[in-house]
């Protein structure tokens, strides 16, 4: 078997070649008119890339008969491949791949609508985009959510597009390189939400790995691709795998937005509410006071 064959699906799915297809065929079209540089391409390339050898190559089948390939699985589809999506900030490169009738007609009237703003600002908002980055996590590793998810290959679908776009919103969120507003969170909330992400995916790996008892029996049942690796110890590097690269692939996203916190501070272009506030007193009255002293007669000489 050569590497190519590698690349062939284990289970075919439309739905990853479709996304994956559409996506890059909007960055493609978008970076001709928006600038973005080498490192930029880069970035988005090798994560779009990542996501797609975690969905849609033969690897899935070591995924579904190895907890430890599990896991390396969702370290890819919930960190690694979002994280260096967002870090190529493509928001303006997909815009303008696509054809400015559609996003006149179709997208600025679908992000205005009032139940679309509602949800991305409940989704946005910092305590539920840490509580969905981590809950997700114990959700899908529940004893007998997974050993469902991984017997039905629909569930299995959802679990980890479930993981793809959480990650991406996660991401984009820490990652935003400009102050807010535009962006959503302030630098110091995008620092204290990664960080306020750690703790609980430490707990988690060390529960798993320090288990003295199988904990998802469901790839004993179906057979695993690593006979010669017994059952506690594909647990404990499954444990291992979200203990220490999936905290660290936080402590990394918690520095670049402390460098992008300093690096506006530096700049001068953090907003500052007391300042504002100093500066609508210091360059005049506020409109009630005008109003009042039109409305009284000059002193007499």
């Amino acid at each position: 078997m050569n590497l190519l064959d590698w690349l062939d699906p284990w289970e075919p799915s439309p739905s990853v070649v479709i996304a994956m297809l559409v996506t890059a065929i909007l960055f493609v079209r978008g970076a001709r008119k928006a600038k973005v540089s080498l490192r930029r391409k880069l970035s988005f390339w090798f994560g779009l890339g990542a996501l797609y050898v975690a969905l849609h190559t033969r690897l899935d089948y070591f995924f579904e008969h190895e907890f430890f390939m599990h896991r390396a699985q969702h370290l890819v589809l919930h960190h690694l491949g979002p994280f260096f999506i967002a870090l190529s900030y493509p928001g303006a490169a997909l815009r303008a791949g696509l054809p400015f009738a559609w996003r006149q007609r179709f997208v600025r009237p679908a992000l205005q609508a009032a139940p679309v703003r509602k949800l991305l600002d409940v989704l946005l908002h910092p305590v539920v985009a840490v509580g969905l980055f981590v809950g997700l996590i114990y959700f899908w590793l529940l004893s007998p959510v997974h050993f469902v998810a991984m017997l039905d290959s629909r569930l299995y679908r959802v679990m980890n597009w479930s993981m793809v776009l959480d990650g991406l919103m996660f991401w984009w969120l820490v990652l935003d390189s400009r102050p807010a507003p535009p962006a959503r969170l302030s630098p110091g909330r995008r620092v204290l939400i990664v960080i306020a992400a750690i703790p609980p995916q430490i707990v988690l790996g060390a529960y798993i790995f320090f288990t003295p008892h199988e904990l998802y029996p469901i790839y004993s049942i179906c057979g695993r691709a690593f006979t010669w690796l017994s059952p506690m110890r594909d647990q404990q590097i499954g444990g291992l795998l979200l203990w220490i690269p999936g905290s660290m692939m936080s402590v990394i996203g918690a520095l670049i937005a402390l460098r992008h916190w300093m690096r506006l501070s530096a700049r001068g272009r953090l907003r500052d509410k007391r300042t504002q506030a100093a500066r609508i007193q210091t360059c005049g009255m506020p409109s009630s006071s005008w109003t009042s002293e039109i409305g009284k007669k000059p002193n007499a000489p």
